[in-house]
């Protein structure tokens, strides 16, 4: 029996690293899914992941959770619902620095937080903002034409700057350059995939990178992106 796919349910999971602001940051999104139609379920931990009667039944996955674990039955519930057909998305830590200890989680997203370079060390005070960088977000050919980041061009921010390592399954739909930096050990420019999406299954991924804390998060650019990569991700009518 197909789903009526009006009735739209979103997910969002949050917890983790409380410095990436997990409820603030996805309190900022609710409503903006309230207002589309979704019936939005909020839970504080990654133990309804395991409940495959709510997974089978989730449209849409919003995640936001650094860093902190996840357990065996948990990650298969996640990973067999998105190939079944329910997105996932998040930003920043949120996604692409989850569950460190799991290479099937990596698997599944396919990009993994490895370090976000900081400024000259004489100029670091010892707080969050030392890793801030002014740097710009480059949307690729790709990207141009995509959904999720159409007419949207470069823009800039000053704020982490996420170095990311990846495979080749995902779609770049942006990206960020590393610059070579003095006090740096790496020898030429870097770049760096900083939003992308991943078809696994009959489901979609989107990992949009910049978000670090609320006022990224509220740039025009980087909300459009977020919010439209929602929308994009969420289960299509040939997965219901």
């Amino acid at each position: 029996m197909r789903r009526d796919v009006s009735e739209k349910k979103a997910l969002v999971v949050r917890g983790g690293w409380e410095g990436h602001q997990p409820v603030e940051a996805t309190e900022l999104f609710i409503p903006f899914l309230e207002r589309g139609g979704y019936d939005v379920r909020v839970e504080e931990s990654t133990h309804v992941y395991a409940d495959a009667t709510t997974m089978a039944g989730t449209d849409l996955v919003v995640q936001c959770v650094t860093m902190a674990e996840i357990s065996a039955d948990e990650l298969k519930g996640l990973a067999g619902a998105v190939a079944a057909g329910t997105g996932l998305t998040g930003w920043h830590g949120g996604i692409a620095d989850s569950f460190r200890a799991s290479s099937d989680y990596l698997h599944l997203v396919g990009g993994q937080f490895a370090t976000h370079p900081g400024k000259d060390p004489c100029e670091r005070r010892g707080g969050q903002e030392d890793n801030y960088l002014p740097h710009t977000i480059d949307i690729t050919d790709l990207g141009r034409e995509h959904p999720v980041t159409a007419d949207i061009g470069d823009f800039a921010l000053d704020t982490e700057q996420y170095w990311v390592l990846h495979d080749d399954l995902i779609d770049v739909l942006a990206t960020t350059t590393h610059p070579t930096r003095p006090w740096q050990p790496w020898q030429r420019p870097v770049v760096s995939p900083a939003i992308w999406t991943r078809n696994w299954g009959a489901g979609r991924v989107v990992v949009t990178t910049p978000g670090h804390s609320v006022d990224v998060l509220e740039n025009p650019n980087v909300r459009t992106v977020i919010e439209r990569g929602m929308l994009w991700a969420t289960r299509t009518a040939s997965a219901s």
